[in-house]
């Protein structure tokens, strides 16, 4: 993965993802910016691509749900989520063996 802007933090690290809901297949397409580019199945309807998302970066990451939390853009395609426990170097690392 070139130029993703994760960024360290206490606890973990905080990724920036673009989502792109209502697609074929769910999939990391690529970077948007420095954003992680996600496409999902789920329809963006009562939070549900948002619940799509954590799970599938979850799997992604091979981390409990419960360790991945949006923390801005609940109702944009621009989001900040928070990854406890792993720190922006791993995480980047198993998004890129993802591919």
């Amino acid at each position: 993965m070139t130029t993703l802007a994760t960024r360290d933090s206490t606890d973990g690290c905080t990724l920036p993802v673009r989502v792109h809901p209502g697609a074929r297949q769910n999939a990391i397409t690529g970077v948007h910016d420095g954003a992680l580019k996600v496409s999902l199945t789920t329809p963006p309807t009562d939070g549900r691509a948002n619940q799509a998302l954590i799970a599938f970066l979850a799997g992604e990451l091979r981390i409990p749900r419960a360790r991945v939390t949006l923390l801005t853009g609940a109702t944009s395609r621009s989001k900040s989520l928070h990854i406890a426990g792993l720190n922006a170097e791993k995480v980047r690392a198993a998004l890129a063996s993802s591919d």
